[in-house]
């Protein structure tokens, strides 16, 4: 059960929440959309809902079946807007993210940033903590990495994502970006979620490699229980048996997930296959799916690339490619 408040003092509230709790359900108090709300956990089935909407303060109040709440189509219709400075995910546009996996130096993520930026790309990507498969593989450059894609940021004037990979160090990443990356591997890193919704920050939240619908959408609630409505979903594929591919990229996730949540859904076909030559393809299909958005690895030299090369674009694939989404762009919409 989900009630909306209209106003409500602070002594209204806390009698719903004292009601609630006296039937035996689990009250949550939030504020999203420039609205009060309170959701109910539990049995609500023997809820009155003419009950609660006699209290002082209470504007409506509704059932959501899905586990879901907040996340819902059930307690947002409109498709919800995530903007990051000014790059809007969830409207008529469809942004491309765009960079290297691993920030390697400043020269390398400067010349990657300047041919995305100028082939099209409307926001950086660049990972300066990488959680790695292996304890010997490279882990990033960690602090310097932040500080030298805060840098380039500064210099080339384009809004940037990292993940952050520990709830200690959500405030430092916080600092040096505009979007904070949730990775596959922390999907279910249930204290890191509650932490960068603190943050209120855009939050792009990854699909984990063997994460259903439902899981995926559950994590998201948890970031906006804790009061961040700014959640971006990333479907970056599942593990089948399939073993030629990183990742089987699940296409209709897309479509699905907008029916059943009005947050935007973008799609990052580069670890979704794993290998560059399918990246294009997956990259021209998620957008006739409907992603509203994509997130693409780049590299200058991706033989040489510290991590991720196989499905790296070069910069030149990469300008190709957008001059491709440009023409299914304005096909889609004609």
């Amino acid at each position: 059960m989900i009630i909306i408040l209209n106003s409500a003092t602070t002594e209204q509230i806390d009698k719903i929440l004292f009601k609630i709790s006296q039937s035996g359900l689990e009250p949550h108090y939030v504020e999203h959309y420039g609205k009060q709300i309170i959701t109910a956990n539990g049995n609500t089935k023997n809820c009155s809902i003419a009950e609660y909407k006699k209290y002082a303060g209470v504007e409506s109040v509704f059932q959501v079946s899905s586990s879901y709440k907040l996340a819902s189509r059930e307690f947002k219709q409109s498709k919800s807007i995530v903007n990051v400075r000014d790059v809007a995910f969830g409207g008529a546009d469809i942004p491309v993210i765009a960079g290297p996996c691993a920030i390697e130096g400043y020269d390398q993520l400067k010349e990657t940033a300047s041919a995305v930026k100028n082939a099209g790309a409307v926001m950086l990507r660049g990972g300066a903590y990488k959680p790695r498969t292996s304890p010997y593989s490279f882990q990033g450059l960690e602090e310097e990495g932040l500080a030298i894609l805060q840098a380039v940021s500064k210099e080339l004037d384009i809004p940037t994502v990292s993940e952050v990979t520990d709830p200690r160090k959500v405030e430092l990443v916080a600092e040096h970006v505009d979007m904070l990356q949730i990775g596959a591997r922390n999907m279910q890193n249930f204290v890191l979620l509650k932490e960068v919704a603190k943050t209120n920050m855009p939050i792009l939240l990854k699909r984990g490699a063997s994460a259903t619908i439902e899981e995926w959408l559950m994590a998201a609630e948890y970031i906006m229980a804790d009061g961040n409505s700014n959640v971006i979903l990333c479907e970056r594929g599942i593990r089948t048996f399939e073993p030629i591919t990183r990742n089987t990229l699940d296409l209709s996730a897309v479509p699905l997930v907008q029916y059943l949540s009005h947050l935007p859904v973008i799609v990052d076909p580069s670890h979704g296959t794993g290998i560059w030559r399918l990246v294009s393809p997956m990259a021209k299909a998620a957008m006739a799916a409907g992603a509203d958005g994509l997130i693409l690895e780049v590299h200058t030299c991706p033989e040489e690339a510290a991590s991720d090369g196989p499905q790296s674009l070069t910069p030149y694939k990469f300008s190709l490619l957008m001059k491709e989404l440009k023409s299914i762009s304005s096909a889609l919409k004609s």
